[in-house]
Protein backbone atom coordinates (compact mmCIF):
# COMPACT_ATOMS: atom_id res chain seq x y z
CA UNK A 1 0.00 0.00 0.00
CA UNK A 2 1.40 3.26 -0.55
CA UNK A 3 -0.08 7.01 -0.46
CA UNK A 4 -1.00 7.05 -4.03
CA UNK A 5 -3.32 4.55 -3.32
CA UNK A 6 -5.03 6.58 0.02
CA UNK A 7 -5.35 9.53 -2.57
CA UNK A 8 -7.13 7.03 -5.21
CA UNK A 9 -9.60 5.90 -2.14
CA UNK A 10 -10.30 9.65 -2.13
CA UNK A 11 -11.16 10.39 -5.59
CA UNK A 12 -13.32 7.22 -5.54
CA UNK A 13 -14.78 8.74 -2.52
CA UNK A 14 -15.49 12.15 -4.32
CA UNK A 15 -16.86 10.45 -7.57
CA UNK A 16 -19.15 7.55 -6.37
CA UNK A 17 -19.63 9.04 -3.37
CA UNK A 18 -18.15 6.03 -1.16
CA UNK A 19 -16.78 6.84 2.25
CA UNK A 20 -13.10 6.22 2.40
CA UNK A 21 -13.44 5.15 5.72
CA UNK A 22 -16.10 2.65 4.99
CA UNK A 23 -13.62 1.24 1.83
CA UNK A 24 -10.42 0.76 4.11
CA UNK A 25 -12.43 -0.42 7.33
CA UNK A 26 -13.73 -3.36 4.55
CA UNK A 27 -10.23 -3.63 3.09
CA UNK A 28 -8.79 -4.73 6.72
CA UNK A 29 -11.46 -6.70 7.58
CA UNK A 30 -11.04 -8.69 4.31
CA UNK A 31 -7.50 -8.72 4.72
CA UNK A 32 -8.12 -10.53 8.39
CA UNK A 33 -9.14 -13.28 5.96
CA UNK A 34 -6.54 -13.41 3.27
CA UNK A 35 -3.60 -13.56 6.55
CA UNK A 36 -5.31 -16.79 7.99
CA UNK A 37 -6.19 -17.95 4.55
CA UNK A 38 -2.23 -17.68 3.08
CA UNK A 39 -0.58 -18.08 6.61
CA UNK A 40 -2.69 -21.12 7.67
CA UNK A 41 -3.19 -19.37 10.98
CA UNK A 42 -5.94 -19.85 13.72
CA UNK A 43 -4.65 -16.70 15.64
CA UNK A 44 -7.05 -13.89 16.76
CA UNK A 45 -5.46 -10.71 14.06
CA UNK A 46 -5.70 -7.26 13.56
CA UNK A 47 -4.91 -5.82 10.34
CA UNK A 48 -4.58 -1.77 10.55
CA UNK A 49 -4.24 0.14 7.87
CA UNK A 50 -2.67 4.24 8.70
CA UNK A 51 -5.37 6.40 7.14
CA UNK A 52 -2.57 9.09 5.87
CA UNK A 53 0.61 6.83 4.32
CA UNK A 54 -1.34 3.45 3.36
CA UNK A 55 1.33 1.44 5.16
CA UNK A 56 -0.66 -1.97 6.53
CA UNK A 57 0.68 -3.96 9.43
CA UNK A 58 -1.13 -7.49 11.30
CA UNK A 59 -1.17 -7.50 14.42
CA UNK A 60 -1.57 -10.95 16.59
CA UNK A 61 -3.61 -10.07 19.40
CA UNK A 62 -3.44 -12.41 22.41
CA UNK A 63 -4.47 -12.39 25.84
CA UNK A 64 -1.37 -11.61 28.86
CA UNK A 65 -1.20 -14.65 31.01
CA UNK A 66 0.52 -15.74 34.18
CA UNK A 67 0.96 -19.47 32.50
CA UNK A 68 1.10 -20.03 28.68
CA UNK A 69 -1.28 -23.03 27.40
CA UNK A 70 -1.79 -22.00 24.38
CA UNK A 71 0.62 -19.89 22.33
CA UNK A 72 -1.22 -19.15 19.40
CA UNK A 73 -3.70 -17.36 21.69
CA UNK A 74 -1.54 -15.98 24.49
CA UNK A 75 1.39 -14.12 25.83
CA UNK A 76 3.17 -14.56 29.31
CA UNK A 77 3.29 -11.06 31.71
CA UNK A 78 7.04 -11.01 30.93
CA UNK A 79 6.81 -10.77 27.00
CA UNK A 80 3.75 -8.87 27.17
CA UNK A 81 5.47 -6.30 28.60
CA UNK A 82 7.97 -6.24 27.14
CA UNK A 83 6.60 -4.87 24.02
CA UNK A 84 4.84 -2.42 26.71
CA UNK A 85 5.47 -2.37 29.83
CA UNK A 86 1.86 -1.35 30.95
CA UNK A 87 -0.20 -4.55 29.80
CA UNK A 88 -1.36 -6.70 32.84
CA UNK A 89 -3.18 -9.66 33.29
CA UNK A 90 -6.28 -10.60 31.06
CA UNK A 91 -5.22 -7.36 28.51
CA UNK A 92 -5.21 -8.40 24.95
CA UNK A 93 -2.26 -7.70 24.12
CA UNK A 94 -1.19 -6.36 20.22
CA UNK A 95 2.00 -8.06 18.47
CA UNK A 96 3.25 -7.08 15.00
CA UNK A 97 3.31 -10.06 12.87
CA UNK A 98 3.07 -8.48 9.12
CA UNK A 99 4.37 -10.75 7.02
CA UNK A 100 7.61 -9.84 4.51
CA UNK A 101 5.70 -10.62 1.17
CA UNK A 102 2.40 -9.29 2.98
CA UNK A 103 2.26 -6.56 0.26
CA UNK A 104 1.17 -8.42 -2.62
CA UNK A 105 -1.38 -10.02 -0.58
CA UNK A 106 -2.70 -7.13 0.32
CA UNK A 107 -2.80 -5.40 -3.21
CA UNK A 108 -4.52 -8.03 -4.80
CA UNK A 109 -7.25 -8.28 -1.59
CA UNK A 110 -7.93 -4.56 -1.67
CA UNK A 111 -8.51 -4.02 -5.33
CA UNK A 112 -10.91 -7.01 -5.40
CA UNK A 113 -12.80 -5.33 -2.09
CA UNK A 114 -12.86 -1.69 -4.04
CA UNK A 115 -14.06 -3.07 -7.11
CA UNK A 116 -16.83 -4.93 -5.16
CA UNK A 117 -17.94 -1.99 -3.17
CA UNK A 118 -17.81 0.32 -6.21
CA UNK A 119 -20.34 -2.47 -7.83
CA UNK A 120 -22.54 -2.64 -4.64
CA UNK A 121 -23.02 1.34 -4.65
CA UNK A 122 -23.64 1.74 -7.93
CA UNK A 123 -26.81 -1.10 -7.47
CA UNK A 124 -27.87 0.70 -4.70
CA UNK A 125 -27.90 3.88 -6.44
CA UNK A 126 -29.46 2.36 -9.39
CA UNK A 127 -31.97 1.01 -6.94
CA UNK A 128 -32.57 4.20 -5.18
CA UNK A 129 -33.32 5.71 -8.72
CA UNK A 130 -35.96 3.31 -9.86
CA UNK A 131 -37.54 2.35 -6.28
CA UNK A 132 -39.36 5.83 -7.01
CA UNK A 133 -40.46 4.85 -10.19
CA UNK A 134 -42.19 1.74 -8.90
CA UNK A 135 -45.86 2.88 -10.55
CA UNK A 136 -44.52 5.07 -13.03
CA UNK A 137 -43.82 5.05 -16.71
CA UNK A 138 -41.06 4.85 -18.25
CA UNK A 139 -39.20 4.36 -21.67
CA UNK A 140 -36.98 1.85 -22.88
CA UNK A 141 -35.26 0.25 -25.92
CA UNK A 142 -35.83 -3.57 -27.06
CA UNK A 143 -32.35 -5.43 -26.50
CA UNK A 144 -33.57 -9.31 -26.52
CA UNK A 145 -35.94 -11.58 -26.14
CA UNK A 146 -35.93 -15.11 -24.74
CA UNK A 147 -39.22 -17.85 -24.55
CA UNK A 148 -40.72 -15.90 -21.23
CA UNK A 149 -39.13 -12.13 -21.03
CA UNK A 150 -38.42 -9.11 -23.27
CA UNK A 151 -35.20 -7.01 -21.84
CA UNK A 152 -35.63 -3.50 -21.97
CA UNK A 153 -32.68 -0.87 -21.55
CA UNK A 154 -33.47 1.85 -19.70
CA UNK A 155 -29.70 3.25 -19.86
CA UNK A 156 -28.88 2.33 -16.24
CA UNK A 157 -30.39 -1.19 -16.20
CA UNK A 158 -31.62 -3.85 -18.07
CA UNK A 159 -35.11 -4.64 -17.07
CA UNK A 160 -37.40 -7.50 -17.44
CA UNK A 161 -40.78 -7.28 -19.42
CA UNK A 162 -42.71 -10.85 -18.96
CA UNK A 163 -44.18 -11.63 -22.40
CA UNK A 164 -47.21 -12.58 -20.38
CA UNK A 165 -47.51 -8.49 -19.86
CA UNK A 166 -47.42 -7.85 -22.97
CA UNK A 167 -50.61 -7.16 -25.06
CA UNK A 168 -52.30 -9.05 -27.71
CA UNK A 169 -51.93 -6.58 -29.90
CA UNK A 170 -47.83 -5.63 -28.80
CA UNK A 171 -45.13 -6.46 -31.43
CA UNK A 172 -41.77 -5.70 -30.50
CA UNK A 173 -38.13 -6.37 -32.19
CA UNK A 174 -34.82 -5.32 -31.05
CA UNK A 175 -34.22 -1.40 -31.09
CA UNK A 176 -37.97 -0.65 -30.81
CA UNK A 177 -38.51 2.20 -28.07
CA UNK A 178 -41.44 0.31 -25.47
CA UNK A 179 -43.28 2.43 -22.57
CA UNK A 180 -44.13 0.09 -19.93
CA UNK A 181 -45.29 0.79 -16.15
CA UNK A 182 -42.95 -0.38 -13.48
CA UNK A 183 -45.46 -3.05 -11.35
CA UNK A 184 -42.10 -3.98 -8.79
CA UNK A 185 -38.12 -2.88 -8.11
CA UNK A 186 -36.36 -5.48 -6.02
CA UNK A 187 -32.93 -5.38 -4.53
CA UNK A 188 -31.27 -8.90 -5.67
CA UNK A 189 -27.98 -10.22 -5.28
CA UNK A 190 -27.28 -9.89 -8.96
CA UNK A 191 -28.55 -6.27 -8.33
CA UNK A 192 -31.94 -4.26 -9.18
CA UNK A 193 -34.51 -6.40 -10.53
CA UNK A 194 -37.61 -4.17 -12.82
CA UNK A 195 -40.00 -5.95 -13.45
CA UNK A 196 -42.56 -4.25 -16.02
CA UNK A 197 -46.11 -4.48 -17.31
CA UNK A 198 -47.92 -2.94 -20.25
CA UNK A 199 -51.21 -4.90 -19.55
CA UNK A 200 -51.41 -3.33 -15.53
CA UNK A 201 -54.45 -0.91 -15.21
CA UNK A 202 -51.74 1.08 -13.81
CA UNK A 203 -50.59 1.69 -17.25
CA UNK A 204 -53.84 3.66 -18.18
CA UNK A 205 -53.83 5.52 -15.32
CA UNK A 206 -50.24 6.94 -15.15
CA UNK A 207 -50.99 7.97 -18.96
CA UNK A 208 -54.02 9.74 -18.65
CA UNK A 209 -52.33 11.41 -15.43
CA UNK A 210 -49.53 13.02 -18.05
CA UNK A 211 -51.87 13.54 -20.87
CA UNK A 212 -54.54 15.09 -18.96
CA UNK A 213 -53.54 18.59 -17.36
CA UNK A 214 -56.26 18.48 -15.03
CA UNK A 215 -55.59 15.52 -13.63
CA UNK A 216 -52.35 16.05 -13.10
CA UNK A 217 -53.31 19.58 -11.15
CA UNK A 218 -55.71 17.42 -9.27
CA UNK A 219 -58.72 18.99 -10.32
CA UNK A 220 -60.38 15.74 -12.17
CA UNK A 221 -59.27 12.66 -9.77
CA UNK A 222 -59.54 9.03 -11.05
CA UNK A 223 -61.69 7.33 -9.05
CA UNK A 224 -61.77 3.73 -10.64
CA UNK A 225 -60.14 1.91 -13.30
CA UNK A 226 -60.86 -1.37 -15.24
CA UNK A 227 -58.90 -3.21 -18.39
CA UNK A 228 -58.94 -5.69 -20.33
CA UNK A 229 -55.61 -4.92 -22.17
CA UNK A 230 -55.26 -4.78 -25.66
CA UNK A 231 -59.13 -4.77 -26.09
CA UNK A 232 -60.96 -2.73 -23.77
CA UNK A 233 -60.89 -0.33 -21.10
CA UNK A 234 -62.95 1.78 -18.67
CA UNK A 235 -61.80 4.88 -16.44
CA UNK A 236 -64.64 6.70 -14.18
CA UNK A 237 -63.66 10.07 -13.39
CA UNK A 238 -64.66 12.86 -11.19
CA UNK A 239 -64.25 16.86 -10.80
CA UNK A 240 -63.63 18.50 -7.84
CA UNK A 241 -64.71 21.53 -9.52
CA UNK A 242 -68.50 22.05 -10.52
CA UNK A 243 -67.17 24.30 -13.50
CA UNK A 244 -64.66 21.79 -14.96
CA UNK A 245 -66.33 18.13 -17.34
CA UNK A 246 -64.40 15.88 -15.93
CA UNK A 247 -65.23 13.54 -18.99
CA UNK A 248 -64.72 16.30 -21.45
CA UNK A 249 -61.28 17.26 -19.72
CA UNK A 250 -60.28 13.39 -20.51
CA UNK A 251 -61.32 13.49 -24.21
CA UNK A 252 -59.50 16.86 -24.72
CA UNK A 253 -60.19 19.36 -27.45
CA UNK A 254 -61.16 17.23 -30.79
CA UNK A 255 -60.36 14.00 -28.58
CA UNK A 256 -56.53 15.02 -28.90
CA UNK A 257 -55.99 13.60 -25.31
CA UNK A 258 -57.33 10.54 -25.50
CA UNK A 259 -56.45 9.69 -28.94
CA UNK A 260 -52.93 9.62 -28.09
CA UNK A 261 -53.23 7.08 -25.26
CA UNK A 262 -55.49 5.13 -27.63
CA UNK A 263 -52.49 5.03 -30.21
CA UNK A 264 -49.73 3.93 -27.27
CA UNK A 265 -52.29 1.39 -26.24
CA UNK A 266 -52.64 -0.11 -30.34
CA UNK A 267 -56.37 0.82 -30.75
CA UNK A 268 -57.57 -0.61 -27.28
CA UNK A 269 -60.93 1.01 -27.01
CA UNK A 270 -61.53 3.56 -24.00
CA UNK A 271 -65.04 4.21 -22.30
CA UNK A 272 -64.39 7.65 -19.80
CA UNK A 273 -67.32 7.92 -17.69
CA UNK A 274 -68.44 10.05 -15.18
CA UNK A 275 -68.19 8.36 -11.32
CA UNK A 276 -70.65 9.61 -9.17
CA UNK A 277 -71.65 8.96 -5.49
CA UNK A 278 -75.23 7.95 -6.30
CA UNK A 279 -74.45 3.72 -7.23
CA UNK A 280 -77.27 3.71 -9.97
CA UNK A 281 -76.10 6.66 -11.83
CA UNK A 282 -72.72 5.25 -11.76
CA UNK A 283 -73.73 1.86 -12.64
CA UNK A 284 -76.04 3.49 -15.80
CA UNK A 285 -72.64 5.28 -16.50
CA UNK A 286 -70.06 2.27 -16.29
CA UNK A 287 -72.13 1.04 -19.14
CA UNK A 288 -71.85 3.13 -21.26
CA UNK A 289 -72.17 3.17 -24.44
CA UNK A 290 -75.21 1.47 -24.02
CA UNK A 291 -78.09 3.05 -22.91
CA UNK A 292 -80.07 2.59 -19.85
CA UNK A 293 -83.71 2.65 -18.36
CA UNK A 294 -83.44 1.71 -14.99
CA UNK A 295 -80.96 0.79 -12.50
CA UNK A 296 -82.73 -1.19 -9.00
CA UNK A 297 -79.99 -1.48 -6.29
CA UNK A 298 -79.81 -4.08 -4.09
CA UNK A 299 -77.39 -2.80 -1.41
CA UNK A 300 -76.96 -6.11 1.14
CA UNK A 301 -76.21 -8.49 -1.75
CA UNK A 302 -74.36 -5.37 -3.33
CA UNK A 303 -76.21 -5.72 -6.67
CA UNK A 304 -77.50 -3.86 -9.20
CA UNK A 305 -80.24 -5.20 -11.62
CA UNK A 306 -80.35 -2.88 -14.98
CA UNK A 307 -82.75 -2.73 -17.68
CA UNK A 308 -82.25 -2.00 -20.57
CA UNK A 309 -83.94 -1.43 -24.18
CA UNK A 310 -84.71 -4.72 -26.32
CA UNK A 311 -82.03 -3.85 -28.76
CA UNK A 312 -79.56 -2.77 -26.28
CA UNK A 313 -79.01 -5.76 -24.39
CA UNK A 314 -76.59 -7.02 -26.67
CA UNK A 315 -74.48 -3.68 -26.82
CA UNK A 316 -75.02 -3.28 -23.11
CA UNK A 317 -73.64 -7.32 -22.11
CA UNK A 318 -70.75 -6.65 -25.07
CA UNK A 319 -68.72 -9.61 -26.69
CA UNK A 320 -68.49 -12.41 -24.84
CA UNK A 321 -70.20 -10.28 -21.77
CA UNK A 322 -67.07 -8.10 -21.94
CA UNK A 323 -69.14 -4.34 -21.29
CA UNK A 324 -70.88 -5.97 -18.42
CA UNK A 325 -67.82 -7.60 -16.66
CA UNK A 326 -65.59 -4.38 -17.25
CA UNK A 327 -68.70 -2.22 -15.32
CA UNK A 328 -68.74 -4.61 -12.93
CA UNK A 329 -64.98 -4.33 -12.62
CA UNK A 330 -65.35 -0.22 -12.44
CA UNK A 331 -67.95 0.08 -9.88
CA UNK A 332 -67.21 -3.18 -7.90
CA UNK A 333 -71.05 -4.35 -8.07
CA UNK A 334 -72.26 -7.32 -9.31
CA UNK A 335 -74.32 -5.86 -12.35
CA UNK A 336 -77.30 -8.23 -13.53
CA UNK A 337 -78.80 -7.01 -17.31
CA UNK A 338 -82.40 -7.38 -18.33
CA UNK A 339 -83.82 -6.34 -21.61
CA UNK A 340 -87.01 -4.39 -20.93
CA UNK A 341 -89.38 -7.60 -22.25
CA UNK A 342 -87.09 -10.29 -19.97
CA UNK A 343 -88.01 -7.13 -17.15
CA UNK A 344 -91.87 -7.38 -17.57
CA UNK A 345 -91.77 -11.49 -17.92
CA UNK A 346 -90.06 -11.71 -14.64
CA UNK A 347 -90.78 -9.23 -12.45
CA UNK A 348 -93.91 -7.41 -14.41
CA UNK A 349 -92.48 -4.31 -15.48
CA UNK A 350 -94.54 -2.17 -17.00
CA UNK A 351 -92.51 -1.28 -20.40
CA UNK A 352 -91.74 2.52 -20.77
CA UNK A 353 -91.32 4.17 -24.59
CA UNK A 354 -89.97 7.46 -23.56
CA UNK A 355 -87.48 5.82 -20.90
CA UNK A 356 -84.70 4.99 -23.42
CA UNK A 357 -83.81 8.94 -23.56
CA UNK A 358 -82.34 8.34 -20.13
CA UNK A 359 -79.27 10.27 -19.67
CA UNK A 360 -76.00 8.82 -20.50
CA UNK A 361 -72.79 10.78 -18.55
CA UNK A 362 -70.08 9.13 -20.20
CA UNK A 363 -68.40 8.52 -23.78
CA UNK A 364 -66.99 5.87 -25.67
CA UNK A 365 -63.65 5.82 -27.38
CA UNK A 366 -62.33 3.43 -30.10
Amino acid sequence: MSMEFIEALGEIEREKGISKDILIDAIEAALISSYKRNFNTAQNVRVDINRTTGVIKVYARKTVVDEVLDPRMEISVDAAREINPHYTIDDIADIEVTPRDFGRIAAQTAKQVVTQRIREAERGLIYNAFIDKEEDIVNGIVQRQDTRNLFVDLGKVEAVLPLTELMPTDKFKHGDRVKSYITKVENTTKGPQIIMSRTHPGLLKRLFELEVPEIYDGVVEIRSVAREAGFRSKIAVHSRNSEVDPVGSCVGPKGMRVQTIVNELKGEKIDIVRWSENIDEYVANALSPSKVLEVIVFEQEKMARVIVPDYQLSLAIGIKGQNARLAAKLTGWKIDIKSETQAEQEFGRPRSPESDTMHQDSVSID
